[in-house]
């Protein structure tokens, strides 16, 4: 597994799927064209530019170059960096037609290749363990999911750290064991 400091733009779901067969990394989903409407969502993006870089990976066809174009707009290109995939014709297992234009997404990928993407990028890797990892436990204990008031503690907490609402609770568990340590967790727990 490729452990990368930079947060990782995919398209969809499927992508950040796969993507995490492979990568250990903090990676957000567009979902598709929905990120020209969410300014949230790109707003998050450009503060992960801005702080930790981004990596940009999407499909091959028209509409990933779409996404990609627009996400890099108005982001310091020093920030940024964009693997890309090749053009390989076929059909998703998970579908029952070929896209648009017949060519596989990030999803249909082999790990070889995208392993081979993020090499050919020269992307830094790093080896990069936590002993001691926040879990779910920890976000229940901290009242932050599976009690009464937890969609509201998490709303502070995610206020807390300058992060947007839209976050799922396995995004946060990956957000948070890449930027903070536990320690660091509970004490702003504490201070909420």
């Amino acid at each position: 597994m490729l452990h990368i400091k930079q947060a990782v733009i995919v398209e969809g779901k499927y992508d950040k799927i796969k993507l995490s067969s492979v990568i250990d990394a903090f990676i957000v989903e567009t979902n598709g064209f929905s990120v020209f409407k969410d300014k949230e969502k790109l707003n998050f993006i450009r503060k992960l530019a801005r702080e930790q870089g981004i990596i940009i990976l999407t499909d091959s066809d028209h509409a990933g170059f779409m996404i990609r174009n627009y996400i890099s707009k108005g982001i310091d290109k020093k920030n940024v960096i964009n693997i890309y995939i090749p053009d390989i014709y076929g059909k998703e297992k998970r579908k029952s037609a070929p896209s648009k234009e017949g060519k596989l997404g990030v999803e249909g990928m082999t790990k070889e290749v995208l392993i081979n993407a993020f090499k050919q990028a020269q992307i830094a890797f790093e080896e990069k363990d936590n002993p001691n990892p926040v879990t779910n436990y920890d976000l229940y204990e901290a009242g932050l999911s599976g009690v009464p008031n937890a969609v509201q503690n998490k709303k502070k907490f995610l206020k807390a750290l300058d992060l947007p609402e839209f976050l799922s609770t396995n995004s946060l568990l990956t957000y948070i064991n890449s930027h903070i340590t536990k320690e660091e967790f509970y004490t702003i727990i504490n201070n909420l």
